[in-house]
């Protein structure tokens, strides 16, 4: 991955971190519209009604899929494009750097690197979820949770979906273009912490209920997670590994509330969906 170059290196922090937050936010929000035009289009234009399934699907396909998915696919196309005339108008000489999104076959060296970040985000998120409960703050529920707990046949759709679609779309977009561009002006560290809390940070908009400070709490317990993805991404140079990652621990979670909901009375910390 590249490193910050000494020319004018305050503006093209500064740059790099606006950029990254927008490309996120913005990949999000045009999921989220499209999923509520489509939604708005089959109820008030075709008279259907949206099942707690039917508003999921459609949620992970415009989200996860075309508003994630495409928006990282749409950077990687335009950024030769539109990176020579912004550094020009900014006075920064030459095209920058080469972006690119790195996607391989895992090696056994990727596999093992899965294993352990997998294992070291469940770990992470037990014991998140362990200190939330001894400070007894009222957290919010992902809102994917919340329709798994009252239709638990949701999760069994959700449980693929991680591996298929939330995964690869969230790592797309946040590892893959946020991580990548702020990535290209930072050091390891900060290019890993950053993208990590612009992740955790832009959660908040899944979550339903919850005090404000136990939001926050929550959010802070998912940069758990976030910051492994992150390392992975950079230690690796393969978006299949963050991907697989968190494409199992998010899996891992909705099997776990799945067979709570059923056949149990408590329910997991289901704030902490990544």
């Amino acid at each position: 991955m590249a490193t910050a170059s000494p020319e004018r290196p305050l503006l093209q922090s500064a740059i790099a971190i606006v950029a990254g937050i927008g490309l996120g936010a913005g990949g999000l929000l045009l999921g989220f519209l499209l999923t509520a035009v489509v939604g708005a289009v089959l109820v008030y234009g075709l008279g259907l009604t949206v099942s707690p399934a039917l508003s999921i699907v459609l949620g992970l396909v415009f989200v996860q899929g075309i508003g994630c998915g495409g928006v990282a696919f749409a950077y990687r196309g335009a950024r030769p494009r539109i990176a020579p005339p912004v550094r020009s108008r900014l006075g920064l000489s030459g095209d920058g750097p080469t972006f690119d999104i790195p996607a391989s076959m895992p090696s056994l060296r990727d596999l093992l690197v899965v294993a352990g970040g997998y294992g070291t985000a469940l770990v992470g998120a037990i014991v998140g979820s362990a200190v939330l409960s001894s400070l007894q703050v009222d957290t919010g529920t992902n809102r994917a949770a919340e329709i798994g707990m009252q239709n638990p046949e949701v999760l069994l759709v959700l449980i693929p979906a991680s591996f298929l679609l939330i995964g690869p779309g969230e790592e797309l977009l946040f590892r893959g273009v946020v991580q990548g561009r702020i990535r290209e002006v930072f050091d390891p560290i900060p290019g890993v912490v950053l993208p990590s809390v612009v992740f955790a940070g832009l959660h908040w908009v899944a979550l339903s209920g919850g005090s404000p400070l136990g939001n926050l709490a929550a959010l802070g317990v998912l940069l758990v997670p976030a910051h492994v993805f992150g390392a992975a991404y950079e230690y690796t140079g393969n978006i299949v590994v963050p991907s697989l990652i968190h494409g199992a621990y998010n899996a891992t979670l909705f099997t776990l509330l799945y067979v709570v909901v059923r056949f149990g009375d408590q329910l997991p910390q289901s704030a902490l969906l990544a």
